[in-house]
């Protein structure tokens, strides 16, 4: 018998497609910068030899560099051989791209006849003329069709095409088996910020100070029940260079799935030269939400009132004559000064955001008063807020003589009047900026010199009254 030569193709296997079902626990770490790191246990079933495991329910803004997969037991057994990001997503054209040169149908729905009519046309052309038209070239029997109304009726959705981001593998096993599994990735679309709420009761102490974080997802993807990180801190190339791969941050420390979990709030602790909040509780972070989380509550903050009058004189003038200009009223600034010490109730990093201050009225109802935004804030550092300027504090400065010595020397006499218009006394400091070589004489009150081009009064204002600050200053041009 002659040997028979049977060409059979073997069907290819089916891909295993994992899908949020499958999770075990997920991880978020947010950062400031517009990403996040996302890390998702899984169980998947695969079988022995090579295949395809697909992994779908992931960030629509994934950085698919940045993609690591990694099994948590029997490493061994498990190899992956190839990695891809498949994002070419069903579309009414891309659907269509993929029938060119192929038969379909039409269903022409005439309202006014009240009939429809079913056509078969070829698809001879797809073309996109601008960025909301697309051109359509069908052949209808003997004739060309520039366009055709009507429904387009496929017979099978395009293999190659896909509904949501979806990550791929080509993987090798050496046995059909359950594999439990770490996939981790950055993505953008996520980010935090903080923000504060300090209640002064009387204008002087403070009652306390509140901290929540905003959490806002647009990655494209929710996270369900998921262990939630804030990394406060500003991390090199984080949206400068989206490429690159960051294992220290694969790496960021997490707690075992096993370890307890009793505080809701958040622990705060050092990582690299960073600070991290860890949430003791699990949160859902769905997409496109904006979620509020509690991040501290304090009280019995001691805050400080300063009212600071700040010039920037100068070169400009300190070598000009402005007498003919006479005073000019300058604001008076209203500072809020607080240690974040843990003898001030405080004594945790606090991470950059805006503080809103609320004081209370004459009844005692929280009033708006003004708010500021700090930076990345260590423990055992100040905090100075501005809430705004003083209503009933008045300075008005005025230069009383000018003298041009030399080209490069002037002498100035300046007088600053401070009136105070409350009911208690006050101090208002008076700052004052120089340039080149300069000296302060024939001052009024104590003159301290803070650096090399800011000196300072700290004038006492009792209630009702008006006190004169002066003092000459010579100034050399370098």
């Amino acid at each position: 018998m002659a040997d028979v030569n049977l060409d059979i193709n073997e069907p290819e296997p089916e891909p295993i497609t994992s899908t949020a079902a499958d999770r075990r626990s997920v991880e978020v770490t947010v950062y400031n910068d517009d990403i996040g790191l996302i890390k998702e246990r899984r169980t998947v079933k695969t079988a022995a030899g090579e295949g395809e495991l697909r992994f779908s329910d992931i960030a629509a803004m994934i950085n698919p560099v940045t993609v690591h997969i990694m099994p948590l037991s029997d490493a061994k057994d498990f190899a992956v051989l190839e990695q891809n990001y498949e994002y070419d997503l069903i579309s009414h054209n891309k659907i269509l791209d993929k029938y060119v040169g192929k038969e379909i149908k039409i269903i022409d729905d005439n309202e006014y006849q009240d009939r429809k009519d079913v056509v078969s046309a070829t698809l001879l052309s797809l073309t996109k003329s601008s960025e909301y038209t697309v051109d359509e070239v069908y052949k209808i029997g003997d004739e060309i069709y520039l366009g055709h109304p009507g429904i387009k009726v496929l017979p099978k959705l395009p293999g190659s095409l896909i509904s949501r981001p979806t990550l791929s593998w080509i993987y090798r096993s050496k046995a059909a088996r359950d594999y439990d599994i770490e996939v981790s990735y950055l993505t953008e679309g996520m980010k935090w910020n903080a923000d504060y709420v300090l209640f002064v009761a009387d204008g002087k102490s403070a009652g306390g100070l509140s901290g929540w974080v905003t959490v806002n997802n647009q990655s494209g993807a929710e996270y369900a029940d998921a262990k939630l990180k804030l990394v406060a801190g500003e991390i090199n190339g984080m949206s400068r260079r989206r490429e690159s791969r960051n294992r220290m941050m694969l790496e960021a420390p997490r707690r075992r799935d096993d370890e307890d979990e009793s505080d809701d709030g958040f622990a705060e602790s050092a990582m690299f030269d960073y600070h991290i909040y860890d949430m003791g509780r699990r949160v859902t972070i769905k997409q496109n939400q904006a979620k509020q989380i509690s991040l501290l509550e304090a009280h019995g903050v001691n805050v400080i009132k300063q009212y600071t009058v700040q010039s920037a004189l100068g070169d400009y003038n300190f070598f000009n004559s402005l007498t003919q200009d006479g005073a000019e009223k300058i604001p008076v600034a209203v500072h809020l000064m607080f240690k974040n010490a843990k003898n001030n109730g405080l004594g945790i990093p606090l991470p950059a955001g805006t503080i809103r201050i609320y004081a209370a009225d004459v009844k005692g109802s929280r009033q708006y008063i003004g708010e500021d935004r700090i930076a990345h804030t260590p423990k055992d550092e100040e905090i100075r807020l501005k809430a705004g300027e003083a209503f009933d504090i008045v300075a008005e400065r005025t230069q009383v003589s000018f003298t041009q010595r030399t080209p490069s020397v002037a002498v100035t006499e300046w007088k600053i009047a401070l009136r105070n218009r409350k009911d208690e006394d006050v101090t208002v400091r008076v700052q004052e900026e120089a340039a080149g070589v300069w000296e302060v004489s024939d001052v009024s009150h104590k003159c301290v010199a803070i650096n090399a081009s800011t000196f300072r009064f700290d004038v006492p204002v009792p209630k009702g009254k008006e006190v004169e600050v002066k003092y000459k200053i010579r100034v050399e041009k370098v």
